[in-house]
């Protein structure tokens, strides 16, 4: 819950610094008006605060927007390599374990995530809806509802048995043709999701697939598009090789995920079309770091995909893609992700411009910009703090405070006033 019991007043925040993520700045000594769910004013510390306005005072800590995180998946077991693990767990186990994956990410500073796909079909339409229904504390939720994938492919159970054929909520997106694709993708949507996730190519964690083979034609994934067009929604595409992803950008995607192995001819279609990159560059640490988790096949795809893809995204980042931020949270435990800023200074970032990737950079891959992504009035009062320099990727692994549409959810900083 809330820490100040969800209840949403007039609040004063007093920081030393405020990240401006548009200007490229940490403004110095700030005061963040907020009055019910919103931003209403940004103003000078020195400034008196309004009458009957309730103190927060922070300190010596820096608020910066509320933190935005493309790629999650907080419907499954967290940080397990074993894919049957999904047919060990009722869709209603996954909903609960989801709560808590909910708490763990809003605690760790991200306000607003896209979770793209779960095995159980629809079980985080349903987090989505308790989230926005205040029935759980988490963050602010757009779901794909299911992964659209060939039925051997990088969204899919692999590795069982020949002849085992699993229940439909496993398979939901599984598609053979164009007409397959054009139908899952209408039942995904009217089932409730707001994006369309798409595997267009194999994936290190899928037993048996080849994260750099195509595995959707480009007439499938544009198939995809057009449908989700119809519905004011849009395809992300899980995308490792060079040719998916090719396949993936001229047929219109929103995002590319992953990206590992982009050739210029990649980036120049990415700069042509404005797609977007969500590159998760940090997790395959947590992978070698766990190694003994994941089998050999799992490990050999990782070790041949790490290098590359950082590479790709070093690539990306010089030539001046829309690059967000996306973890893959979910491979690995929730509420870690801000380790991800670090490795993306390292390959090109710097610390503002990981932090504008992971705010308003994500919030416009989203289509959010008008509501979240930068502490600018009239958006919601999503707000982080951090004790530490803010231009230390470093800082945001200890976020101190967390508030999200005026509620504060965490507060390990602040000396809180009464109504001034």
């Amino acid at each position: 819950m809330a820490a100040d019991g969800g209840k949403k007043m007039a609040v004063a925040l007093r920081c030393a610094g405020l990240v401006d993520v548009e200007g490229g700045a940490v403004l110095p000594d700030r005061t963040v008006i907020v009055e019910d769910d919103r931003i209403a004013e940004v103003r000078p510390g020195s400034e008196p605060v309004p009458e009957g306005v309730r103190l927060i005072d922070l300190g010596r800590a820096t608020l910066a927007p509320g933190l935005i995180d493309l790629h999650t998946h907080l419907v499954g077991p967290a940080g397990c390599a074993d894919f049957l693990q999904e047919l060990r767990e009722s869709s209603a186990h996954q909903a609960l374990e989801g709560v808590a994956h909910a708490r763990d990410t809003l605690n760790a500073g991200f306000t607003t995530v896209r979770d793209v796909g779960a095995f159980h079909a629809f079980v985080d339409v349903a987090l989505r809806d308790a989230v926005d229904n205040g029935i759980v504390p988490g963050p602010r939720m757009a779901v794909a509802g299911a992964f659209v994938s060939v039925s051997t492919g990088g969204g899919m159970i692999t590795g069982l048995t020949h002849g085992i054929d699993l229940p439909r909520e496993y398979r939901f997106g599984s598609v053979r043709d164009v007409p397959d694709v054009r139908e899952r993708v209408r039942e995904i949507l009217h089932g409730g999701a707001d994006v369309i996730k798409l595997v267009a190519t194999g994936a290190v964690l899928t037993t048996g697939t080849v994260p750099g083979a195509p595995e959707l034609t480009e007439d499938q994934i544009r198939a995809a598009v057009e449908e989700a067009h119809w519905y004011g929604a849009y395809v992300a595409a899980h995308a490792h090789g060079t040719e998916g992803i090719k396949r993936a950008i001229r047929a219109g995607v929103r995002s590319v995920e992953h990206g590992t192995e982009l050739d210029d001819e990649c980036v120049e279609l990415m700069l042509e079309h404005g797609t977007y990159l969500s590159a998760d560059i940090w997790w395959s640490d947590w992978i070698t770091k766990h190694s003994e988790e994941f089998d050999e096949e799992q490990r050999a795809k990782n070790d041949a995909a790490t290098e590359r893809q950082r590479q790709s995204f070093a690539k990306a980042v010089r030539a001046g893609v829309r690059v967000g931020f996306g973890t893959d949270a979910g491979c690995f435990p929730h509420g870690l992700q801000t380790r991800q800023l670090r490795t993306m200074c390292d390959y090109g970032m710097s610390p503002l411009q990981a932090l504008r990737a992971a705010t308003l950079t994500s919030a416009e891959c989203m289509g959010w910009e008008d509501r979240v992504g930068s502490v600018t009035p009239g958006k919601y009062a999503d707000l982080i703090a951090v004790a530490g320099d803010p231009q230390d990727p470093a800082s945001y692994t200890d976020v101190g405070f967390v508030m999200k549409g005026g509620a504060v959810f965490r507060d390990d900083l602040s000396e809180a006033h009464g109504a001034a």
